[in-house]
C-alpha cells in the first residue's frame, strides 16, 4: 500500500510559534533596497533564512515572501497525512495539555494548529516602488527556531515517555494499543521536528525508538488478545463471519462461542439478530425487517467499549429472499460502519495516562 505523505510547507501544517506582525514593517519607498535582488545582501545566511515576495499590494507581497520562506525547507521535511491530521486534532482537543509542564510551551503546542504563518518567522522591510508593485522580505532566525522546535521534540518525547509507561502497567488492553498509536503519531511528528532542526544546522541528541517500533509493539498486543464472537439467531455463520472480518483486517484474533459464559478472553463482541416479516398491504413484494444490536466488551472491567445496532427493512419476490437481502445490508453495514467505529476507537486520541 502506498502512504499518503505530502511535503510539510510550513504554512499549511502545524506551526506557527510567537509570530511576529508584519506592522512592524514600515513600508519604504525611494531607491530599491539590496535585498529586493539578493535577499542575503542584507541578511547574514549565517544566522537567518531569508526570502523575498512581491505582489500588487502589500498583503499579496507578505504572503509571497513567507511561502518563499516556506520553500526553503522543500519536500525533505515530509509527514504522514494521517499523523499530522490526528497530531493537530490532539492539540486542537486539548490532549496534550496535561503533558506539558512550562507556560511557554503550553503557548507553543496550543498554537502549533494554526497554519496561517511559519514558526518564528516575520516580516523585515517592505518596499514599494512607487508604481504598481510591493516587495516584502520574510525572515527567521536559525537560533531561534532550532530552540523551539528542540523544545517541541522534547515536549513529544516526554509525552512518548509517559504512554510506554502507561503501556506497562498492562500490556494486555486495548489502552495499551491506543497509547502505542499515539506514541506512533508523535514519533512520526518527531521525525519532522528533526528534519527541520537538521536543516537549519542544529542537532538532536535524543534516542527515542522510531515510529514503526510502536506500531510492532501495539500489534504485538492486538494479536495477544483474541476476541469472542457470539452471535445469536445468526444464518450459516453470515454475521459473525463479517464481524470477525473486521476485526481481523486490525489484526485480532477471534473465536467463536455460545455463550458469554464459555468466552475465555478478556474482550467480547456479542450480537443478537431478530429477523421478521413485514406486512405492506397493497405492495406485490414480500418485506422483512432485520434488528441487529451488538456490543463490544471488556469482560475484565465489565464495561461495553463500543455499542452498534442497525436496522434495515428489505424485500423480495419471496420471503426466503427479503431475509436474505435483510442479512446482506447487515454484513455490508458491519463492513463499513462497525469497521470504522473499531478503528476510530482504537486511534482515538485520549489515552488516559
Amino acid at each position: 500500500m502506498i502512504k499518503n505523505y505530502f511535503p510539510v510547507l510550513l504554512p499549511f501544517l502545524l506551526i506557527i510559534v510567537s509570530c511576529v506582525s508584519s506592522n512592524g514593517a514600515v513600508v519604504r519607498t525611494g531607491s530599491m533596497p539590496s535585498w529586493v535582488n539578493d535577499v542575503y545582501s542584507a541578511f547574514n545566511k549565517d544566522i537567518f533564512v531569508a526570502a523575498t515576495g512581491f505582489g500588487k499590494d502589500r498583503a499579496q507581497a507578505e504572503a509571497n515572501a513567507f511561502a518563499s520562506l516556506s520553500s526553503f525547507f522543500g519536500q525533505s521535511v515530509e509527514v504522514e497525512r494521517a499523523a499530522a491530521a490526528s497530531y493537530r486534532q490532539a492539540i486542537v482537543d486539548g490532549v496534550m495539555d496535561s503533558w506539558v509542564d512550562t507556560a511557554e510551551m503550553k503557548t507553543n503546542i496550543k498554537t502549533i494548529s494554526s497554519i496561517d504563518n511559519l514558526i518564528g518567522a516575520e516580516i523585515k522591510e517592505v518596499w514599494y516602488n512607487s508604481k504598481d508593485t510591493y516587495y516584502a522580505v520574510a525572515v527567521l532566525e536559525k537560533a531561534e527556531v532550532i530552540r523551539i522546535y528542540s523544545q517541541l521534540l522534547d515536549v513529544n518525547n516526554n509525552v512518548i515517555e509517559k504512554l510506554v509507561r502507561t503501556v506497562e502497567q498492562d500490556r494486555h488492553s486495548l489502552q495499551s494499543v491506543m497509547c502505542l498509536y499515539f506514541a506512533e503519531t508523535l514519533a512520526k511528528v518527531n521525525e519532522m521536528y528533526r528534519q527541520i532542526i537538521w536543516i537549519l544546522g542544529g542537532e538532536t541528541n535524543d534516542v527515542i525508538a522510531g515510529p514503526f517500533y510502536y506500531r510492532i509493539e501495539a500489534n504485538r498486543i492486538i494479536s495477544q488478545n483474541p476476541v469472542s464472537i457470539i452471535v445469536t439467531d445468526d444464518r450459516n455463520g453470515r454475521i459473525s463471519s463479517e464481524f470477525s472480518k473486521a476485526f481481523a483486517n486490525l489484526g485480532f484474533q477471534t473465536v467463536s462461542v455460545r455463550s458469554a459464559s464459555a468466552a475465555r478472553t478478556r474482550y467480547i463482541l456479542e450480537a443478537g439478530i431478530v429477523l421478521s416479516p413485514v406486512s405492506l398491504p397493497g405492495n406485490p413484494n414480500i418485506f422483512s425487517r432485520i434488528e441487529l444490536i451488538a456490543s463490544f466488551k471488556d469482560a475484565n472491567l465489565n464495561q461495553i467499549i463500543i455499542p452498534y445496532s442497525f436496522i434495515s427493512r428489505e424485500g423480495h419476490v419471496t420471503q426466503y429472499e427479503a431475509d436474505n437481502r435483510c442479512f446482506t445490508v447487515a454484513e455490508r453495514n458491519i463492513s463499513d460502519m462497525f469497521a470504522s467505529l473499531l478503528s476510530d476507537y482504537l486511534r482515538q486520541l485520549r489515552p488516559k495516562t
